[in-house]
């Protein structure tokens, strides 16, 4: 189980699935209490409508054996001011939900009918007014009340069980008085609509569920389908370690699209990291076989013939050996990530005069102090690397420049000899890189300087970059963020 849902195809499909059958039960369940609700709206109605007539055919005088009550479908209660049944449906045999649960009338009184005229002892005259009297009262119709409640219950009528919503209005007769009318209609309709409904839906959902799933699983499987091809061809050039190639990029403008593309950049990133770092061994490798063959060679003439040890060629050696083992270690922590550690505040003006102090030609120049932040260290590494550089290329002197240029500061190094050609220009910051002309010096480095200098200054938030000096050689500007 665990591993059938680890894949995204099935966490989708799962999703989908989810959110479908929740949207379902939602929109069911509001059409199913919508349907009831209007069904049983308009059974309301009905029975209202029914109890009005009833209401209405009482207070036009009808005794209660003259009312209509022979509708099996429709049952009726007709109860006076004390409660009791005075008139109810025909063949009545129970009923839940009214007033009262009576179905037999308990008196035999026949309703609101007009007094009977008087005949026996009383004079044409004295039965002319009575007569008028009674025409006058019963000409009087009784008032029907506007408010309708409403129940919900259940009746039996001829061994017939159903629910019914009854509505009840009160009549005021002139003979009975108050009188209630309990109607009811059915509602079969509602409820044989609502089962119809919810059996459709039980049977529907399911089905609809089960294409929404397998829509899904083929849907995701086609959209995957070039992730499924990403992944194979990494981890065929995991296993082939051939960084030279790439993975298949799907004809879209989609997120998987932009994931090939990203890591197919990531390949060449890392193609061309690699190489650099084998590039960089080889050449490490090449720096350091120099020094240590020499040292070697003069030790094992020392060992056979002790009077010709060439002691300062083996403490020249040494010091080179010393110095590469140092650069090599720097450039190590340096591709790490390692940045300033102690970055406090210091006058990159004062650091220059120091770096130059002692050096014949090199001239600073600076208005006031330039205070950056960084390590110390650090910085006096890239101004001597350059100071280096400069006096191995230079004519006759160097100048120094430590400025302020907005939120900068900018110290340039400039020398007056040949300068560096403009399509050298950043080919001289990569590693073990030295021009034809410096490797023809005895007194050349090992092309590691102006490599180290750039990622200082990189590390502390600046930029190394060289372009040419008014006085035609070389200028090297180092920019670092004013503290």
């Amino acid at each position: 189980m665990r591993r059938l849902f680890g894949s995204v195809r099935s966490r989708a499909t799962l999703a989908a699935t989810l959110v479908v059958a929740v949207a379902l039960v939602a929109a069911g369940t509001a059409v199913l209490l919508s349907l009831r609700s209007n069904l049983i709206g308009q059974a309301g109605t009905a029975a209202e409508r029914y109890a009005r007539t009833v209401a209405t055919d009482l207070s036009a005088g009808k005794t209660y054996e003259q009312l209509s009550l022979d509708d099996d479908d429709q049952p009726v209660q007709v109860v006076d001011e004390k409660g009791t049944l005075v008139a109810a449906t025909e063949n009545l045999e129970r009923i839940s939900g009214t007033g009262t649960d009576a179905v037999r009338p308990q008196t035999p009184t026949p309703g609101p009918s007009p007094t009977p005229k008087s005949t026996a002892g009383s004079g044409d005259e004295d039965g002319d007014e009575d007569d008028d009297a009674d025409d006058s009262a019963s000409s009087h119709p009784g008032e029907i009340g506007e408010e309708t409640t409403f129940t919900t219950g259940s009746a039996t009528i001829d061994h017939h069980s159903a629910g019914y919503r009854f509505a009840t209005v009160q009549v005021e007769t002139d003979k009975a008085g108050l009188l209630t009318v309990y109607a009811g209609a059915p509602l079969s309709a509602e409820q044989s609509a609502v089962n119809t409904a919810l059996t459709v839906m039980l049977i529907g959902f399911p089905l609809l569920l089960a294409v929404v799933a397998g829509v899904t699983w083929l849907v995701t499987r086609r959209a995957l389908r070039p992730v499924e091809g990403i992944r194979g061809e990494m981890a065929a050039i995991t296993a082939s370690e051939d960084l030279g190639r790439r993975v298949p990029v799907p004809d879209t403008h989609d997120e998987v699209a932009r994931l090939a593309r990203t890591t197919n950049e990531t390949l060449a990133a890392l193609e061309t990291s690699v190489e650099r770092q084998r590039r960089f061994v080889a050449d490490a490798s090449h720096e350091l076989r120099s020094p240590i063959a020499s040292l070697r060679t003069q030790l094992e003439v020392a060992a056979a013939h002790p009077e010709l040890l060439d002691l300062e060629g083996a403490v020249e050696d040494t010091v080179r050996l010393q110095h590469l083992a140092t650069d090599l270690l720097l450039l190590a922590r340096l591709d790490a990530g390692e940045r300033p550690v102690d970055g406090r505040r210091l006058d990159l003006a004062a650091l220059a005069r120091e770096e130059a102090a002692g050096r014949e030609g090199v001239s600073v120049e600076a208005a006031g102090a330039v205070e950056v932040a960084g390590s110390r260290g650090q910085l006096q590494r890239v101004l001597t690397n350059l100071l280096d550089n400069a006096r191995r290329h230079t004519r006759s002197a160097v100048t120094v420049t430590v400025r302020r240029d907005g939120e900068w500061a900018v110290a340039g190094v400039a020398d007056d000899g040949d300068g560096v050609p403009e399509g050298d220009r950043e080919r001289i910051f990569e590693r073990f890189v030295r021009l034809d002309d410096a490797r023809s010096r005895d007194d050349g480095g090992a092309g590691l300087g102006l490599a180290i200098a750039r990622d200082v200054a990189a590390r502390h938030g600046g930029t190394l970059t060289v372009r040419e000096a008014p006085t035609g050689g070389a200028l090297f500007e180092l920019r670092l963020p004013l503290a």
